[in-house]
C-alpha cells in the first residue's frame, strides 16, 4: 500500500511538471520574431564579404538600455584577416553577434555588401556567413555528418579539403572508421582541441563570403593553430575572416586588429603599431608573455 501511495504520488508530481512545461515551451512557439526587412529589397555591391559598421551602438534595453556597444565604426574587407581582441566582457562576441543578425543595431548602420542587414531577411544574410561560435557543438551521427552541417551537398573532396585547412583531417584518417568514426553525445570521445578543428571544417566547407571564428582555437595548441592560422590565410583570400580571441598570438599577425575595451574601439592596427600607441593593447600583450613583443 504505501509504494503503491508513493507511485501515485511520483506521477502526480510529474504531471505538475509536466504540464508547466508544457505551458513554457507553448509560450516559445507562440512568440514572433521582432525582426523586419524589405522583402522587395534587391541591392546587392560588387564587393562580395564587405562589413562596414558605422557608427553602430547596441543595447539589450533597446534605444532606452544602456549600450553595451557604441560608436563603432570599422570596415572589413574581402581578402583580409580582422582580429579582435579585448578582456572578457569587452564586447568581442556581441560585435559579431550582429553580422548574421543574432540581433539588431540600436543605432547606427551595419551594411554587408553594401547593404544594411537590416533590409535584408535574416535567412539570407545567415547564408553569407559561417560561425564557428566559442561553444563548440557536435551532433549525433559521423564525423563527415558533423562536417555536412555546413554544407548538405558537399563531397567527399570538399570536406577532407575543409578538413585539411582545419588541422583535423590528420586525427580523423587515424581511426580505423575514419569519416565515418560515430560522434558520441556532445563529441565526448573527442578532445577540445579536436571537436573544434571538426567545427572549423564545418564552418569552412560552406565555402561562405564571411567566415568568423570565436575564439575557435582556445583548446588547440600554439603549434597547430599556427598551422591552421597558415592554411587559412590561402583560403581567405577571396573572402572576409573575422577572428576574435583571448590569445594574443591568435591574432597578432592579422592584416588588422581591433582592440575593444568596455564596447568601445580603443585601437586599430597592426602589432607592430598597436604595441607603441594603445595602452589596452600592451597590458594584454604584457599579462599574457609577461614583456612587450
Amino acid at each position: 500500500m504505501e509504494n503503491t501511495l508513493m507511485m501515485i504520488s511520483a506521477v502526480f508530481n510529474m504531471f505538475v511538471r509536466a504540464r508547466a512545461s508544457s505551458e513554457r515551451i507553448g509560450e516559445v512557439f507562440s512568440q514572433e520574431s521582432s525582426m523586419r526587412w524589405d522583402r522587395h529589397s534587391v541591392k546587392s555591391a560588387d564587393i562580395k564579404g564587405r562589413v562596414d559598421f558605422e557608427n553602430v551602438a547596441f543595447s539589450y534595453e533597446g534605444v532606452s538600455g544602456e549600450p553595451v556597444i557604441k560608436n563603432i565604426n570599422l570596415t572589413c574587407m574581402p581578402g583580409g584577416t580582422i582580429g579582435i581582441i579585448g578582456s572578457t566582457g569587452s564586447g568581442k562576441s556581441r560585435l559579431v553577434s550582429l553580422i548574421p543578425r543574432f540581433y539588431d543595431v540600436t543605432s547606427g548602420s551595419l551594411k554587408v555588401n553594401g547593404e544594411d542587414v537590416r533590409n535584408i531577411e535574416p535567412k539570407k544574410i545567415r547564408e553569407k556567413i559561417a560561425v564557428v561560435p566559442q561553444k563548440t557543438v557536435l551532433f549525433t551521427g559521423t564525423v563527415i555528418d558533423n562536417i555536412r552541417w555546413g554544407k548538405e551537398d558537399a563531397t567527399v573532396e570538399e570536406i577532407e579539403r575543409a578538413a585539411m585547412i582545419a588541422e583535423a583531417h590528420g586525427f580523423i584518417s587515424a581511426y580505423p572508421e575514419g569519416y565515418q568514426i560515430k560522434v558520441g553525445q556532445g563529441g565526448i570521445n573527442f578532445s577540445g582541441g579536436q571537436k573544434q578543428r571538426i567545427a572549423i571544417a564545418r564552418a569552412l566547407v560552406k565555402n561562405s563570403e564571411i567566415l568568423i571564428l570565436d575564439d575557435s582555437t582556445s583548446a588547440v595548441d600554439v603549434a597547430t593553430e599556427t598551422k591552421i592560422k597558415n592554411s587559412l590565410k590561402k583560403y581567405v583570400r577571396d573572402l572576409t575572416c573575422i577572428i576574435i580571441a583571448q590569445r594574443i598570438t591568435t591574432v597578432m599577425d592579422a592584416d588588422k586588429i581591433v582592440v575593444l575595451d568596455d564596447g568601445e574601439i580603443v585601437g586599430i592596427g597592426k602589432h607592430d603599431e598597436l604595441i607603441k600607441c594603445c595602452k589596452v593593447y600592451q597590458e594584454i600583450v604584457k599579462s599574457q608573455v609577461g614583456k612587450e613583443m
